[in-house]
């Protein structure tokens, strides 16, 4: 158990709450690995483009008949299986994805449903990237005021099903996966210390899908104009990224006055490698410090932060009482960090 102190802002805004932890994860990502050399057939791009510019090596994606539910469900099984949670403990899903299986019902119903949670509330938030943050501040809350005794957040997404995949500078980011992690009250520790987020609607459309909503419904003519597609402006996206993720990392870190020195793993979302880098030089993190699994994932936006906590707990790097930093990006413009002591 880790000697480290540290403060824990929740513990004076919420006088008759209890601790919320994180006791267990799982992720899944589809078994098709598609590869740089994949996409130089059928883009015009290079192995070395991609890479130098990005990081990214390969991605996962899924089947045709494999929905973001299945990759979600599956993601849950893996962290219900870790932690020994049977479906008839679990009071509450929340599924943050942008991909969902439709617009209705909510894809935490359907996960609801794969899993056999029967007993369990239900409901998706979006948050784009910085989903599976939002979900889990969101998801403590029902820990900490006592409505709820184990809730199950996920972060998934099918992203390939909105990718054009003849736009060179979009399709080779993004894969599929889901992570998934069970939120549950821990007498012996602290669990999540703080969380902050933030927003910046006015400049919603440097990362949007125009078409598929109440402004634009689906006709022949916005399939055609690709509306349905996945838009972004790159240049502008890393400078946001890269800024308010700054943001939210130090303030998460002062709220529970700590120095990034006393955190054993940042785990950033992985977008883009120079992104990564760019916020951990700024964090003043070592790069021994920062868990980057983007080189075989990619962007798989609500469902990043979710398997790469997933993967460092798996391979043991994260350990009973070390501190971690979570720290994301995405449309919206939205952004949010979070401590948990684990």
């Amino acid at each position: 158990m880790s000697t480290t102190t540290f403060k824990n802002p929740r513990a004076k805004h919420n006088f008759q709450g209890r601790s919320c932890s994180i006791t267990s994860v799982g992720s899944y990502v589809p078994q098709k690995t598609l590869t740089n050399a994949d996409l130089e057939k059928m883009v015009d791009t290079t192995d070395e483009w991609i890479v130098t510019r990005t990081g990214i090596r390969e991605r996962h994606v899924a089947a045709e008949a494999e929905y973001t539910s299945d990759l979600a469900a599956q993601a849950a099984l893996r962290a219900m299986k870790n932690g020994n949670i049977t479906p008839e403990q679990i009071d509450l899903i929340i599924v943050a994805t942008i991909t969902p299986d439709m617009l209705f019902p909510a894809t935490a119903c359907l996960v609801q449903q794969k899993i056999g949670a029967k007993r369990a509330a239900a409901f998706d938030i979006e948050a784009a990237c910085s989903g599976f943050i939002y979900a889990l501040e969101v998801g403590q809350q029902f820990i900490m005021s006592r409505t709820y005794e184990t809730v199950l957040v996920i972060g998934a997404e099918k992203l390939s099903s909105i990718i054009d995949w003849g736009d060179r500078n979009t399709c080779v980011l993004f894969g599929d996966g889901a992570g998934a992690a069970i939120l549950q009250h821990r007498p012996d520790a602290h669990g999540l210390l703080t969380a902050c987020m933030g927003a910046d609607g006015s400049q919603a459309e440097l990362l949007c899908m125009p078409g598929g909503g109440s402004r634009c419904p689906a006709t022949v003519e916005s399939v055609q104009a690709k509306l349905h597609h996945l838009r972004m402006d790159g240049k502008e996206t890393f400078k946001n990224a890269v800024m308010a993720m700054q943001t939210a990392g130090t303030e998460a870190l002062k709220r529970c006055e700590l120095d990034i020195t006393q955190i054993k793993y940042v785990i950033p979302h992985q977008a883009n490698r120079r992104i990564i880098d760019a916020v951990a030089e700024r964090l003043n993190a070592k790069p021994e410090q920062v868990f980057v699994n983007l080189d075989k994932h990619g962007n798989t936006s609500a469902a990043s932060v979710a398997i790469a906590l997933d993967e460092a707990v798996q391979s043991g790097r994260i350990q009973r009482g070390d501190l971690v930093l979570m720290v994301v990006f995405g449309a919206g413009l939205t952004w949010a960090a979070a401590v948990i002591e684990w």
